[in-house]
């Protein structure tokens, strides 16, 4: 055997390269599992308030040095985010619960609640949904309220007695005030901002306000249509003084909600779960929309709370024993 020795430069130099490769390798490595994930998320509406809410959130998340982040892309209408999302193109879309194929979803968060109101103008005769045979009701929102209608028209015998047209918030007004449509279709959040709108729809008289009508079947298309569920608006909602409505007034509620592609990891829905409940929390000054988000209670949510749970037994930071059920109760 050959035994070589090095000069002491050139051992000097060899472990000085061989130091610099692997603080380099673990630098690298840091990188790679400390860089925070990049998440698309679809969202539309006629308003363009959900892209900007979810513009804010995104924005906070990157201030925050969040683990995950979102790229916000604006759709122009929450049925084309459903679109992209069902293509398999965005990672993450903000969605209406009766709107779109929504197979391959898991919810995160519910992001807002919308009421359907059905108004007419001031001093119409009509007081329920069967009253609107034989008339024109105006639909604003257009495709996205399909769904809406064909409850309505199967739970109280509406086809071919009543027409449904399409109408820009814009047109409403005048249509009313011409006659062309006898009342009007609305699904939106009981926000100020939203409520407003409600009221500009409407002929502006200051002694008269729209009539609102019942949807009194509420709690049997619920049962049937499990996108929706019964609500009552609370008595002076529209308006204070005379109250409108009068009373607390039975209509359909649903959920808009912001869900993420089933294929997904689970610690990162959990992460950005998280993040986005902290980011709710920090923007809910500038933001008061944000005071519907709320984590949704659903089996993917629980599965990736599972998830977290193991990870912290496998850490030895959390103990779980079959003998002692209450961490069951305290958990979930």
């Amino acid at each position: 055997m050959i035994s070589v020795k090095l000069p002491f430069w050139l051992r000097v130099v060899v472990v000085v390269a061989a130091v610099c490769i692997f603080a380099g390798a673990s630098f690298l490595t840091y990188r790679l599992f400390s860089s925070p994930t990049t998440l698309t998320v679809a969202v539309g509406s006629l308003d363009g308030e959900a892209a900007r809410a979810m513009s804010a959130i995104a924005s906070r998340l990157a201030e925050t040095n969040a683990p995950v982040r979102l790229k916000v892309i604006d759709t122009g209408t929450v049925m084309d985010a459903a679109k992209a999302f069902s293509a398999g193109t965005v990672d993450l879309a903000v969605v209406r619960g009766d709107v779109g194929d929504l197979s391959k979803a898991a919810a995160v968060a519910i992001v807002a609640h919308a009421v359907v109101l059905i108004g007419a103008p001031p001093g119409s005769s009509v007081d329920d949904v069967a009253g609107l045979k034989g008339r024109t009701v105006g639909v604003v929102g257009g495709e996205v309220n399909r769904n809406v209608v064909s409850v309505l028209t199967g739970e109280y015998g509406l086809a071919d007695k009543v027409r449904f047209k399409d109408i820009a918030p814009a047109d409403a007004q005048k249509a009313l005030q011409g006659k062309e449509i006898g009342a009007l279709i609305v699904t939106m959040p009981l926000s100020e901002r939203y409520l407003s709108l409600f009221r500009s729809l409407f002929p502006s008289n200051a002694k008269a306000a729209p009539v609102l009508i019942p949807i009194d079947s509420a709690d049997a298309i619920a049962q049937t249509h499990k996108a929706y569920e019964s609500f009552d608006v609370p008595k002076g909602t529209i308006r204070g003084n005379p109250p409108v409505p009068a009373d607390d007034l039975t209509t359909l509620r649903v959920n808009f909600y912001l869900v993420a592609q089933k294929k997904l990891d689970a610690d990162v829905v959990t992460s950005l779960t998280q993040s986005l409940m902290t980011a709710r929390r920090d923007l809910l000054g500038e933001l008061p929309v944000l005071s519907q988000v709320t984590a949704a209670n659903t089996d993917a949510e629980i599965d990736a709370l599972i998830v977290a749970l193991e990870h912290l037994a496998e850490r030895g930071e959390l103990r779980l024993t079959s003998d002692d059920p209450a961490w069951m109760g305290e958990a979930a």
